[in-house]
């Protein structure tokens, strides 16, 4: 059942809550949790919705108005979010945590190559920006495939379906932890941006969860023992630069 919600706060229907913030409508996501306690709100990398997670038993008009409340917050999350910014000759581009130079050359194949610190390509520029996150996607297809064996083998858990997610959402999730079900995990594509240690972290987060399928002391104890990094600082590192990782496609 969806409660009324004022027009003030929504746009199109009651089905589809959105919040006015400094004159844009942002869609709100609402995930209801058997969990919660409270209600808690965050806005998505992208900047693209506001998601409230709220307890089973909450009303929908009392997250939207939960986000109204804070516009002063979500305001200045926007105003965080980075700008798309084009990809073109010259520019340079996210890789593992550097930067790569993206060498366009009238001669060179239409595939990028990486030699050294450059990315050089050439073909067509109005289709380098399509083709550049292609090769992107194929490195993190290659990269997250080994990272997912390592830590399978770690856990001791058989190895799952991997699929990357495009969507602007969540840097990964999982299925099929519980017996019978279909097992798989995505990854974010756009974590071939960050650097090693924060897509593994992903990795491992998600592996964990084939094992345990909630944040629980077990959870996080396996999560440690299979992760050879620091864990809170790999989450530290996607909470205050992730958004930066879709500045490049939007």
């Amino acid at each position: 059942m969806i409660d009324w919600l004022p027009r003030s706060l929504v746009g199109g229907s009651a089905a589809d809550p959105q919040v006015e913030v400094d004159g844009r409508l942002l869609p709100v996501a609402i995930r209801r949790h058997a969990r919660a306690k409270r209600l808690t709100m965050r806005l998505a990398p992208d900047g693209s919705e506001v998601r409230v997670t709220m307890p089973a038993w909450g009303r929908t008009r009392e997250a939207v108005d939960f986000a109204a409340s804070r516009r002063e917050w979500l305001a200045a999350q926007l105003a965080r979010v980075p700008q798309a910014t084009p990809v073109a000759p010259g520019a340079t581009l996210p890789y593992r945590g550097w930067d790569l130079l993206v060498d366009w050359q009238v001669k060179a194949p239409r595939r990028p190559a990486k030699i050294g610190e450059r990315l050089v390509l050439g073909g067509p520029q109005d289709s380098l920006q399509p083709r550049l996150r292609r090769w992107l996607e194929g490195e993190a297809l290659a990269l997250t495939g080994a990272d997912l064996a390592f830590y399978c083998d770690r856990a001791g858990s058989p190895l799952p379906d991997l699929r990357l997610s495009r969507a602007g959402r969540r840097w990964g999730s999982c299925s099929g932890a519980r017996p019978g079900a279909a097992r798989s995990i995505r990854i974010n594509w756009r974590l071939v941006m960050a650097p090693d240690h924060v897509r593994r972290s992903v990795v491992a987060h998600e592996v964990a969860h084939l094992t345990h399928f909630d944040h629980s002391p077990r959870f996080h104890a396996l999560l440690a023992a299979i992760f050879e990094h620091d864990v809170a600082e790999a989450d530290g590192w996607l909470k205050a630069r992730g958004r930066q990782l879709y500045a490049p496609f939007g």
